[in-house]
């Protein structure tokens, strides 16, 4: 199964309150903090709240 390796890139200061609680229940604190999470519908749609503040690169299963 595809993974997304996410990367804090930008700061949530100054966005809205549900991108701030977005980006931590993805587990981003700080800028250049990485996380790899399972590719799901789930984790698409909090990538895209983020958007602007991520960069994001699928990495393929070794199935």
């Amino acid at each position: 199964m595809a993974r997304l390796k996410v990367e804090q890139k930008k700061s949530g200061i100054g966005c809205k309150e549900n991108q701030r609680e977005t980006l931590r229940t993805l587990g981003l604190k700080r800028i250049g903090d990485v996380v790899v999470k399972e590719d799901r519908p789930e984790i698409r749609g909090m990538v895209q709240t983020v958007r602007h503040l991520v960069a994001v690169e699928v990495i393929e299963g070794d199935n």
